[in-house]
């Protein structure tokens, strides 16, 4: 059964040892529109952003104006309407998938985490990649080499402990740290 969450934020547990826990807030979704297989489209809230697509889509499914976006979520329940946070209740690991921080274009060195070369003495070589391939044969570029190019902004899955679940406000604490920057939204699967 999956849930969207959104990411408020890290902190840590205070007793014998300190832990480092993500906090998660479950979003407030409602069912749609049921689909086969166990997959259903739901709407949340998320900004105020709207368009002539999102209040036809609001007007469809007889929705307030809070609620303006659409996911499809693997869901247990086969009524349409709020979902039912409650089986968070009783988790006791979860996969939590988020988007990374996007740092767009990046050297090597940062993406790859290269060495570089030496720092002085007319090396001509700091922070470049060096070299990338041979001449004669294959006399190309091998697919996967590593190289500048654009870094982060990818989705990120892990698997976490919960710690504790507040159903009241939704928050859920995980053990560990989460993908993503404070505020992003992602994708909370239980995991049996």
């Amino acid at each position: 059964m999956e849930f969207l969450a959104q990411k408020i934020g890290m902190s840590r547990t205070v007793g014998k040892t300190s832990t480092p826990v993500t906090l998660l807030k479950v979003l407030n979704t409602k069912v749609c529109e049921l689909k086969e297989g166990g997959q259903a489209i739901v709407a949340y809230p998320r900004g105020k952003a709207q368009s002539k697509t999102i209040a036809g889509q609001q007007k469809k499914y007889n929705l307030s104006k809070e609620y303006n976006r659409f996911a499809t979520l693997r869901v247990a329940n086969t009524e349409i309407g709020d979902l039912d946070i409650s089986a968070l209740e009783s988790a006791q690991r979860l996969k939590a998938s988020f988007m990374t921080k996007g740092r767009g274009f990046s050297g090597a060195m940062k993406r790859w985490n290269f060495q570089g070369g030496p720092a002085a003495h007319g090396s001509r070589f700091h922070r470049r990649l060096g070299s990338i391939g041979n001449r004669e044969w294959p006399g190309r570029v091998q697919p996967g080499k590593k190289m500048a190019g654009h870094y982060g902004n990818e989705k990120v899955t892990v698997q976490a402990q919960v710690v504790s679940f507040d159903k009241e406000n939704g928050i859920l604490v995980l053990k560990g740290s989460v993908a993503g920057y404070n505020g992003a939204f992602g994708k909370i699967t239980i995991i049996k």
